[in-house]
C-alpha cells in the first residue's frame, strides 16, 4: 500500500510539471508581447493627427525572426516594440508587411538582436488543418505565466476580418477562452503549430472566430516574394438567381443554380475577361455555383463562391468561368487582378497615411474616403451626407465619368474672402474655372488659372457655383489661415 504522503507527493509533482516539452514549441518559447504606439490621421481636420495611443497584443514567432500579428494592431503604428512575457526583455521592431483586409501583419527586429530570440522556437503554420480539430489558444497571464485555453473548430464560413466589406474564410471554434492580457492578437496552435489567429471572441455563446492558417501561408509567401500582391479583386457585383421568374426571363430553365452579374467595374477582372451585365456565372473551375452563390468545396463543404474569387486565388492567376449568357452556354477565362485601395473612386479604407486635401483661402477639399463618412459615427450609412454615401455605393457610375477620386468641399474655415459662405460643406466638386476635377491634382493645377481673377466652383447640388477672389484667397493663405487656425501644411496632393 502506498502511503499517503507519497501519495500527496506524486500528485504535487504531477501538477507542477511543465506543459510542454522542452524542446517543444510552447507559449513562453514561441510568442512574444507586442507593444505598438499609433497615431492616425484625423479625416475631419486632414492637416492634423490624432493623440497617440498604444496597443498590446500577442504575437506568434516564426522562421527568421519574424513575428506575426493582426494588421488591426499594426494600423497607423510609429513604435513598435517586442517583449519577452517571462523576463521583460525588450527589443525594438518595426512592420514589415500588412495586409488590412487579411488583418495580418509581420514585425521584424529595427535594431541588433543579440541573444533576444535565444532559445526561442518558431511556430510552423498548420496549413493542413480541417474541421473537427482540437485547438489550443495561446495567451499569457499579467506576470507573464502561459494560459491555455482548448476549444473545438466545427464551422467554417466567409465572414469579415477587420474591414467590414471585405469577406474571406473563417474557422469558427466553440469553447471557454478567459480573457487575459493581450486584446488585438492571440495565436491559436494545433498539435505545436500556428493554426490561426483568433480575431473575435462571443463570451455568451463561447464562439471564436480565427482567421485560418491557410490565409496565413498565402500571405506569408506572398511577403516572402516581394513585392506584396495582395487579393485579387473579381470586379463585379453578383447575386443569387433563386427567383423562378428571374430565372425563367434569364433563360436558365435547362441548367441548375448560377450567380447574376448585376454590375462590372471598368477596368478589373470581370470587365477585361469579357463579363457582361446579365451573366450568368454557372461555374468556376468546373465548381457548380448554386443559386443561392455556394459551392461544395472538397474540404470544408458549402462555401460561397467569393472564396473561389478573393481569398481562396492569387493575383495573376486564370480561372476558368462557365457562363450563361441569352441561352447560350459560354467558357470564359479570366485572369485575377488586383484592385488596390487607390483604384477606388472612394478609398475603402486609409491606413499609415493621410487623406489628400487643398485648402483654398479657407475652403476645405477632400478627395472622400469611407474613412471621412465613418465620422458620422456607428451608422454611418444613414447619417453620413446622402449625396457622399451615395457616391460610395454607386462609385462604377463616377468611373465611367473619367473620375478618379470624389473631390468635395468638407467645409469652410471662416476667412475674409468667404463672408457668405461659411455654411457650405459636403458638396461634390464638378469643376472649377471651366476644368474638369477629377482628382485634387486637377484641382490645385486649375486653381492656377483664373479668370479676371477669380475663381469659380462648380458643384453637383446646390449652390450649383459660387466665386472666389483669387488675390483675397492667396493672400489669406499665406497670412489669416496659417496665424488664425494655426495650420502649417495647406495642400497634401500624394
Amino acid at each position: 500500500m502506498i502511503p499517503f504522503r507519497s501519495l500527496l507527493t506524486a500528485c504535487l509533482l504531477a501538477a507542477v510539471s511543465p506543459l510542454f516539452a522542452d524542446d517543444a514549441a510552447s507559449p513562453a518559447r514561441s510568442m512574444l508581447r507586442v507593444n505598438i504606439t499609433s497615431q492616425p490621421y484625423n479625416f475631419g481636420l486632414p492637416w492634423q493627427k490624432q493623440n497617440p495611443g498604444t496597443r498590446r497584443g500577442l504575437g506568434a514567432l516564426l522562421p527568421g525572426n519574424r513575428v506575426l500579428i493582426t494588421a488591426e494592431m499594426a494600423q497607423d503604428a510609429s513604435y513598435v516594440e517586442l517583449e519577452a512575457a517571462a523576463s521583460g526583455r525588450k527589443l525594438t521592431g518595426k512592420i514589415e508587411a500588412v495586409d488590412y483586409e487579411l488583418n495580418l501583419a509581420t514585425v521584424i527586429p529595427a535594431a541588433d538582436t543579440g541573444d533576444f530570440f535565444a532559445g526561442m522556437i518558431p511556430l510552423a503554420v498548420d496549413a493542413a488543418l480541417k474541421p473537427k480539430a482540437t485547438l489550443d489558444v495561446w495567451q499569457f497571464e499579467a506576470n507573464g505565466a502561459p494560459v491555455v485555453s482548448p476549444i473545438e473548430l466545427n464551422r467554417v464560413d466567409l465572414a469579415p476580418y477587420f474591414l467590414d466589406d471585405q469577406f474571406f474564410l473563417i474557422f469558427q471554434a466553440t469553447g471557454g477562452v478567459q480573457y487575459r492580457a493581450g486584446t488585438f492578437t492571440l495565436p491559436v496552435v494545433h498539435d505545436g503549430k500556428l493554426a490561426g489567429m483568433l480575431l473575435r471572441y462571443n463570451s455568451r455563446d463561447q464562439v471564436a472566430d480565427i482567421l485560418p492558417p491557410g490565409i496565413i501561408s498565402r500571405f506569408l509567401d506572398d511577403v516572402a516574394v516581394p513585392p506584396y500582391e495582395g487579393t485579387p479583386n473579381f470586379g463585379a457585383k453578383l447575386n443569387g438567381t433563386l427567383d423562378p421568374q428571374l430565372r425563367s426571363f434569364l433563360k436558365l430553365s435547362d441548367v441548375e443554380g448560377g450567380m447574376l452579374v448585376t454590375g462590372i467595374t471598368p477596368g478589373f477582372s470581370a470587365d477585361k475577361a469579357g463579363i457582361k451585365d446579365g451573366d450568368v456565372i454557372l461555374s468556376i473551375n468546373n465548381l457548380t455555383i448554386d443559386s443561392r452563390g455556394y459551392y461544395n468545396d472538397p474540404d470544408f463543404g458549402l462555401l460561397a463562391a467569393g472564396h473561389l474569387l478573393r481569398g481562396g486565388a492569387k493575383v495573376g492567376a486564370s480561372v476558368q468561368l462557365k457562363v450563361a449568357r441569352d441561352g447560350s452556354i459560354l467558357n470564359i477565362p479570366c485572369t485575377l487582378l488586383r484592385r488596390n485601395p487607390e483604384d477606388y473612386l472612394v478609398d475603402p479604407y486609409m491606413f499609415d497615411r493621410g487623406p489628400r486635401f487643398l485648402i483654398l483661402g479657407g475652403l476645405l477639399f477632400q478627395e472622400l474616403t469611407q474613412n471621412y463618412l465613418q465620422l458620422a459615427g456607428r451608422e454611418w450609412r444613414d447619417r453620413a451626407p446622402f449625396r457622399l454615401v451615395y457616391a460610395l455605393g454607386n462609385q462604377d457610375d463616377f468611373l465611367k465619368q473619367g473620375r478618379h477620386k470624389l473631390v468635395f468641399l468638407s467645409g469652410v474655415l471662416p476667412a475674409p474672402g468667404l463672408i457668405g459662405y461659411e455654411r457650405l460643406r459636403n458638396l461634390i466638386v464638378t469643376s472649377v474655372n471651366n476644368k474638369p476635377i477629377n482628382d485634387v491634382k486637377d484641382l490645385a493645377e486649375a486653381l492656377k488659372s483664373p479668370t479676371d481673377g477669380i475663381h469659380k466652383i462648380e458643384f453637383s447640388d446646390f449652390p450649383k457655383v459660387i466665386y472666389v477672389d483669387a488675390a483675397q484667397a492667396e493672400l489669406d493663405n499665406k497670412e489669416f489661415v496659417p496665424a488664425r487656425y494655426r495650420i502649417r501644411e495647406l495642400q497634401r496632393l500624394d
